[in-house]
């Protein structure tokens, strides 16, 4: 059964598929989907930057997992998300973290991320916002994992971009946007920045607080954050 994925709670383990501290998959940030070896089968062969996209269940909306020949590993790209609060952009180290980069531009140019819900807000302990899974629930995913891209030295401050998880390389399509300085330990992929125009756009989600429907404390946001839809900034 799939479990939600969840940002670490504050010094509790976190893994829903961002959800927070505790139980299922949190997070701080919940990646989507199945938990690790959940109808796993034989991936495809690693291509440039080394990625592996390893099926794990149902995805929660119809799309194809990136391939593995085109791998950029070099240079940024960066993404605006365009929600009903207001633009998000996030600039992106392909060289540092390829394949979750990879992975996020394969979902968005597939429109996977459109019309969804930013899910899930902690703003306890530690101060993320959670999005990427079409469900809404948490539990959603793409079908596929694929491996952490961290470092010992990883931290995240605001600004930071991260992906949510529910144990060691369980990436899906679930990432957290952190809106205040978070002390988590280095299990989240860090791979993006917002600008400081898009960290107020989350922080004034977050200030309207949310609904304390989780377990762990955390819930939807009372201010609703929606993507509407996601591009390149050419």
């Amino acid at each position: 059964m799939s479990l939600p994925l969840r940002v670490l709670a504050a010094s509790a383990v976190v893994l829903l598929p961002l959800g927070l501290v505790g139980c299922a998959p949190s997070t701080p940030g919940g990646s989507g989907g199945s938990s690790a070896g959940d109808g796993a089968s034989a991936a495809a062969s690693a291509g440039p930057g080394g990625c592996v996209y390893q099926p794990s269940g149902e995805p929660a909306k119809p799309v194809d997992p990136p391939s593995t020949t085109d791998v950029q590993t070099t240079g940024e790209a960066v993404w605006t998300l365009t929600t009903n609060q207001g633009p998000i952009t996030i600039t992106m180290d392909r060289s540092r973290t390829p394949c979750t980069v990879h992975s996020f531009e394969s979902l968005a140019k597939q429109k996977y991320f459109d019309n969804t819900q930013c899910h899930r807000l902690v703003d306890s302990g530690i101060f993320v916002l959670q999005c990427g899974d079409p469900t809404g629930t948490g539990r959603g995913g793409p079908g596929y994992q694929f491996p952490d891209e961290v470092s010992s030295s990883d931290r995240y401050p605001a600004g930071t971009v991260a992906m949510a998880n529910v144990g060691p390389d369980t990436n899906g399509s679930q990432f957290f946007l952190v809106y205040a300085d978070s002390q988590l330990p280095p299990n989240y992929t860090v791979f993006g920045r917002m600008d400081q125009e898009s960290l107020g756009v989350v922080a004034r989600i977050a200030a309207e607080g949310q609904d304390g429907s989780s377990q762990d404390g955390s819930g939807k946001p009372n201010n609703e954050a929606r993507i509407i839809s996601v591009a390149e900034k050419s």
